[in-house]
Order: C-alpha cells, then structure tokens, then sequence
C-alpha cells in the first residue's frame, strides 16, 4: 500500500504538476466567476429565505440511508450529482460512497398572505452549493487516475436547479505518454408531479487528444409514496429510474487514446423494506464503439443493528468480446463477484463522523475463483454550519484487468469539500 502511494509521488512528477497548476488556474477561475455571481446578487439572497423549507429537506436527505452506485449505501454524506466518470468500472460498485439516494418529497409549504409589492423579488438563480470532489486512484501495475472536479450549483425561482463543473483529471500508466482532462458540463434537473428529471451535456477538453462530448439522463418516479418519521428516518419506499449516459470510458489511458465511447442504459430499483433494511438492484446495458458490447449487474441487500450494519453484495458482467489487448478496457467473457460486508458508522465527535467497513468474499472469472476483499475508511468532519469535509480511503483485490496469474489491488482516496449558501 505504501509502494502505490509512494509511486504516485514520483512517477512522471514535474509533467502531473505542472498539469495540475494549468488546471487548477482553470478551476480558479471558474470559482472567481461564480463568487463574483454571489457578490453581485448579495443584496438579493434574503429571499431564498422561502426556499428554507427545501432546504430543510435536503438536510434531512444527506441523513436517510441511501444507496451505493455503479453507480452501495451511504448514510449521512451528500451523494455525488452525476459521478465521475461517467461510466463506472467493477470496482466501484462497492464503494458506499457512490450511490444517488431516491429523493424525499418536500415537507409541505406553510400557507401564507399574498406578497406585496414592497416586498423585495424573488432572484431568478441563487447560488446555492459550490462542492469540491477529488478521487485518486492506483494500483500494483502502474496504473494512476486522479480526478478533481468543483460543481457550481444554482436554485431557479421555479424550484428547478442547474449546475455547473469544470476541473482537471489525470490519467497515468506505466510505458505510455499520460493524459490530462479538463471537463466542462452543465446540467439541469427539475420535477414534474412526482417524477424527478436531471439531465446534463458536456465537453472533454484533452491535452494531446480531440475533444469528446458526453452527456446522461435521468428520470426517477416513486413505485409507493416515501414515508418519513418525524425524525427524518426513511421508513418505507420503493423507488425506480431510467438511466441514459453516452461518452468517453476514462478507463485509462489506453481507452483514451483509442478514443473508446459507449452507450449505457438500463434501470435501478431502491426499495426500503422497513426503517433498517433496504435493496438496491441496478441493470445495465453497454454499446461500445469498437463493436463491442455488455451486460452488468448489481445487487445489494444491507441491514441495520444501530451503528452497526451488514450487507451482501452481487454483481455480475460479461462481454460480447474480450478486447482489453485491442482497446485497453476489461471485458471479461465471465466475471462475478460475491461478498459479504460488516460495517461501523458513528460520531467520533460533534463535527466528526466516521464509518469502517470490510467487504469479505470470492470473485470469478473466466471459470477461476479467487479472494475478492475491500476495506473502507470514510470520515466527515463538519468546518462550520455550512460547511463540511469528507475524506475516504479504501483498498481492493477486486480486479478491473487481466492481471495473469498476479495478483491484483488497487487504493483509492476520495474526499469531497461542501459549501453551502
């Protein structure tokens, strides 16, 4: 574990950090602008004040138990928009931090006397939330992804939000040229009845590469009404979506420079059994542009015993083609992965909050099993009211290539910084 992070610090250093300062100068200037936004409007932010009561149910949101992601469960932390990339490899499947929660219905609104005309008017956009998402990632083959990515996001007047995310990625293998990204997407998600839709369109910018563009949609609508205690607890609901996404595999960087693309669609079902138990499924379906095609699974069955929990974990994919040689991605014929997980989540302080977990199980593929484990920190401390931290780190033998008869393992840091207004 030391040697990954030890070659992360010296393998190709100057050429990463003088990609990380061009794109940092990138992601400054975007936050400059959007401050400048915020100063701008200043005078007008005492009317978001009516938003309060959304606002109070988001905060109930960040502390429902939610659902990991390929996109497994997560419990107090704010999950991720749309999480990067966009097309998700096995491992990450059993990371808790990666799953979108179904969204809670909005406590209802007070009724109140008209407004008068002295009363000052309602902003079209308040700038609501600026978060701050940094993944790192390595492995014992030389393989080195890094990632930070700010998100801008907006409050329409109507209740509709809008975001944008700029940021720099790196991509570093061992014997090839690396590759940075800088991404550029704006997003939009608003309702209709009870049906939530989010949809968002973007560019990847490369600094060797052409540029890509990417895009994915959602539409979420509640099988049965959500029911929520009074103390914000999820007691029962069952939840469905359609997901749609098209765009770049940021893989590696061999998928890059093949300039490898998919198409991926399929559904995710989130069912709340009772106030400690819930499923989470997930289907997807994958058109690659090298003639290549899959199917994957996701299963994931948690229960809760106070701070403790346990969980099973299934998934499943399989290829049309194995073309990792040709176009650099895993494509196993034949892969599966079982485990089971044991897990501690509780308040080490008043601004501190950790969880613990380890996931024990078997992995197969093409017909030979082998051990499949993963280990997992996470910890979120809480800066100020509107402001809070979370930082992560997990390490795996859940393969994402063809490794021979080597064995495989990979770490991973995650952290994102939240600011709200």
């Amino acid at each position: 574990m030391a040697d990954s992070f030890r070659g992360y610090f010296f393998v190709s250093r100057s050429s990463f950090y003088t990609e990380f300062i061009l794109g940092c100068l990138q992601i400054k200037l975007g936050l400059i602008y959007s401050v400048g936004i915020w100063i701008l409007s200043e005078a007008k932010l005492q009317a978001a004040q009516a938003h309060q009561n959304w606002k109070l149910s988001s905060e109930l949101t960040e502390r429902v138990t939610t659902v990991n992601n390929p996109e497994s469960v997560k419990q107090y932390s704010r999950p991720l928009p749309y999480r990067l990339p966009i097309l998700m490899a096995a491992p990450e499947n059993f990371n808790p931090d990666l799953r979108l929660p179904p969204a809670l219905p909005e406590p209802p609104q007070n009724s109140s006397p008209p407004k008068t005309s002295t009363e000052p008017r309602t902003p079209d956009a308040v700038l609501e939330s600026i978060d701050t998402d940094y993944h790192y990632e390595s492995d014992n083959f030389g393989q080195t992804n890094f990632f930070l990515e700010p998100t801008i996001q907006f409050r329409l007047s109507n209740g509709n939000k809008i975001f944008f995310r700029t940021g720099f990625n790196y991509f570093g293998q061992r014997g090839v040229e690396s590759i940075t990204n800088f991404p550029l997407q704006v997003g939009w998600q608003g309702k209709i009845g009870q049906v939530t839709l989010q949809t968002a369109a973007g560019v990847d910018m490369f600094n060797h590469l052409p540029t890509a563009i990417n895009l994915n949609a959602k539409v979420e609508a509640p099988i049965s009404p959500p029911q929520i205690s009074t103390s914000g607890q999820l007691l029962s609901a069952v939840v469905l979506s359609g997901n749609l996404e098209q765009g770049l595999y940021k893989s590696n960087v061999r998928t890059l420079e093949n300039q490898i693309t998919a198409w991926r669609l399929g559904p995710d079902l989130f069912w709340q059994i009772d106030r400690n138990t819930s499923l989470f499924s997930s289907l997807r379906l994958g058109n690659y542009n090298d003639g290549n095609s899959d199917v994957q699974s996701f299963s994931r069955l948690e229960r809760k015993f106070g701070q403790l929990s346990v969980a099973a974990n299934l998934f499943t994919w399989s290829f049309d083609r194995d073309l990792e040689r040709t176009s650099g991605y895993f494509s196993p014929p034949d892969f599966l992965v079982y485990n089971g997980e044991v897990a501690w989540e509780g308040d080490i302080a008043n601004f501190l909050r950790c969880r613990l977990a380890a996931n024990l199980g078997r992995q197969r593929l093409k017909g030979e099993f082998d051990n499949a484990n993963t280990y997992q920190t996470r910890c979120t401390v809480k800066l100020s009211p509107n402001i809070e931290a979370d930082l992560g780190y997990s390490f795996s033998n859940v393969r994402n290539q063809e490794t021979g008869g080597s064995s495989y393992g990979s770490d991973s840091l995650t952290g994102q910084l939240r600011v709200k207004f």
